[in-house]
């Protein structure tokens, strides 16, 4: 724990310097007339605030705590001092590992914390329709999810099977911490139980795939539009709609990561178009990500949160009405609260789990 605050220290005061030059070049008249130039450091310098005031806290403490110390050693202290400088050490010892802990939370979740926007694909994977049908519970399990948090949904592309269920679905959650709560969610979701096909009463598994991107700002990722080739073409869909006679279906290739994007949900080209940029500059968003995330860290794997797609992370079996994340080996007996968007106790294990593995990494 010593080894594990002294790196945290260590850190937290070149984030300390961080902000000290942030301050000055704010102030620079020269970078004060760049308005994006300031809009930018502005928002790294607001993303440090929090931290970096606690921390100021934490050191002006360690002051005090120094100079009550002082007391003590004073041999020609009276005792009633001396009580009294023992009771201010004890609080202001307290209030400062509170402390700590605070700036370590927020520390190690900061990039989570700061994204209050994600964009979530859904795709059915082996079972046919049964499969699809699993992926729709899936999205109403985050809908509800969300609605209990107050964060805001919308639907950006689905198609729709013959039983109801989605072949694929893309949706936007936006609220305070959408990201920290739902970056867990990606990877492949299986489920065991008897479908409404099955004559024979047979337990059946099948899959869906989840994928959570941070939806980005535009000033937190620049992409060239000479690197986007955009085709135009006509809607699909059932014969006869005025959907087909218009050219609104859009599709987005960005040459250099070989991202696509297809959009057609909308009569209107410029509502399609408005929808495929915002999941291009997500997926491009990510794919960064992903690269600096392996370069930053080589033990990335062993933490949760990556959002591998491949990657079986849960099992949802019907027949046992249990729930079990294979990650953290974690299993709740409550399937059928948790498919009605009660979510909540998964998350937190996986938040303090992936906590935890920061930590050690630090």
């Amino acid at each position: 724990m010593a080894e594990t605050n002294k790196n945290l220290l260590d850190k937290l005061e070149e984030l300390d310097e961080r902000y000290r030059q942030l301050e000055e070049q704010i102030a620079d008249p020269a970078i004060s007339s760049d308005s994006a130039k300031l809009i930018s450091l502005s928002k790294e310098q607001g993303k440090l605030k929090g931290t970096i005031t606690k921390y100021r806290a934490y050191k002006k403490i360690g002051g005090d705590i120094a100079d009550a110390g002082k007391i003590l050693e004073d041999s020609t202290t009276e005792e009633d001092f001396r009580g009294l400088a023992k009771e201010e050490i004890n609080q202001l010892e307290s209030r400062q590992k509170s402390l700590l802990e605070e700036i370590q939370d927020s520390l190690l979740m900061a990039d989570e914390m700061d994204v209050n926007s994600v964009i979530m694909e859904i795709r059915a994977g082996t079972g046919g329709d049964e499969a699809a049908l699993f992926a729709r519970e899936l999205y109403n399990m985050y809908v509800r999810y969300a609605e209990s948090r107050r964060w805001k949904v919308e639907q950006l592309d689905f198609s729709v099977t013959e039983m109801g269920g989605f072949r694929e679905m893309i949706f936007n959650i936006k609220g305070k911490g959408a990201w920290s709560e739902l970056c867990y969610e990606g990877g492949g979701h299986r489920v065991q139980r008897v479908p409404e096909t099955e004559s024979q009463g047979r337990v059946h598994t099948s899959a869906a795939t989840v994928a959570v991107l941070a939806e980005p700002e535009e000033l937190d990722i620049e992409i060239n539009p000479n690197d986007v080739v955009e085709h135009v073409s006509r809607s699909g869909g059932p014969g006869g709609q005025s959907v087909n006679k218009l050219n609104s279906a859009i599709r987005l290739e960005h040459i250099p990561t070989g991202i696509t994007v297809s959009m057609q949900d909308e009569k209107s080209q410029h509502k399609n178009r408005a929808k495929a940029w915002r999941i291009l500059r997500s997926r491009i968003y990510e794919y960064h990500q992903n690269k600096e995330r392996a370069k930053r860290d080589l033990q990335r794997k062993t933490m949760i949160g990556s959002g591998d797609r491949s990657q079986k992370i849960r099992t949802y079996n019907f027949p046992q009405n249990r729930m079990t994340d294979h990650r953290i080996n974690l299993s709740l007996y409550s399937l059928e609260k948790i498919m009605g968007g009660e979510l909540g106790e998964v998350i937190a294990a996986l938040k303090e789990h992936d906590k935890q593995e920061r930590l050690k990494n630090l």
